[in-house]
């Protein structure tokens, strides 16, 4: 007989935008995120029986969305995702799990005759900043907090020699190319038990966001980059050593090619190797690149 495996629902693509006013200084300050919400419990009877009886309406998840947003912070989202999961298990006792994605996306404030403008804003970049919460009644609070989507690109300071060469190899090696790549870096909190516990301390989240990304930029910019394997690796390190209270760090990139031309068919014009300047950007096939570092793999393997 055929029996349900596994089972979720909910509301997605919500697009939420909060503005805070300071009404001293008369300072605004946006926040716009799109969220993902979706309900775990004993919800069986919906889908093999018909039965309704059991479902929480995915319109009014949408509507707990907003009406949260309103009622707690949304700075930082780790805070905000946690509020909202535990209002599900709180509310409804079939319900065992909540899973909360949300992504934010960047406003950056507007600097007008040299000062910051109090309620002007502009989008300087497709990078946003992500979360993923599970709040559970087994197992409290996860997060995995991410960079997502920070273009980078440099002109030099990046290598690429001394990899498997056989039958199926036409890659050149080089000692100096173009390295670009859309940043995709994450890492993943030790479990808090209650939203308290992600409330104390709540300042942790957003320096560690800043930290990451500083290291993310200043690492890109000044490695002397053997490949994308040992950047990466070399960034987690650091991003351990920033957040401590982190388990694990991850990136995925893309390595996004930059191919030298070859104009020497026209009167002999250089344009390879030193003389390069001109560049073919490819937008597919790329290599992409994955790895996650963990802290401490024996005590990961023990929860």
């Amino acid at each position: 007989m055929p029996a349900l495996a596994s089972a979720r629902y909910g509301k997605d693509n919500v697009r939420v935008c909060k503005v805070q006013r300071d009404e001293k200084t008369g300072t605004h300050s946006v926040t716009e995120m799109t969220v993902c919400c979706l309900l775990e419990g004993e919800i069986e009877t919906s889908y093999t029986k018909a039965d309704n009886s059991v479902v929480v309406a995915t319109d009014s998840i949408k509507n707990t969305i907003y009406i949260k947003a309103k009622q707690h912070p949304v700075d930082p989202p780790e805070l905000y995702a946690s509020h909202l999961g535990q209002h599900f298990l709180d509310t409804y006792p079939h319900i065992t799990s909540a899973h909360i994605d949300i992504i934010v996306h960047r406003w950056t404030r507007l600097t007008v005759d040299g000062a910051p403008h109090p309620h002007s804003f502009f989008r300087d970049g497709q990078e946003t900043r992500n979360v993923e919460a599970t709040v559970s009644r087994s197992g409290g609070i996860a997060l995995k907090s991410t960079i997502a989507g920070l273009s980078v690109l440099k002109s030099t300071g990046s290598a690429f020699h001394g990899f498997v060469r056989d039958q199926y190899t036409t890659l050149p090696e080089t000692w100096d190319r173009i390295l670009s790549t859309d940043i995709d870096c994450s890492w993943t909190w030790k479990p808090f038990a209650t939203v308290a516990a992600v409330e104390a301390g709540v300042e942790r989240f957003n320096k560690a966001w800043t930290s990451a990304r500083d290291i993310i930029l200043q690492t890109f910019a000044t490695d002397e980059s053997a490949s994308v394997q040992n950047t990466m690796y070399k960034m987690c390190e650091q991003i351990l050593d920033a957040v401590p209270e982190a388990d694990k760090a991850g990136f995925s990139l893309p390595n996004k090619h930059y191919f030298e031309i070859d104009l020497s068919w026209h009167n002999g014009l250089k344009n390879t190797g030193k003389d390069a300047e001109v560049y073919a950007p490819q937008s597919g096939p790329n290599g992409l690149i994955k790895c996650e570092v963990a802290r401490d793999v024996s005590t990961l393997a023990q929860r």
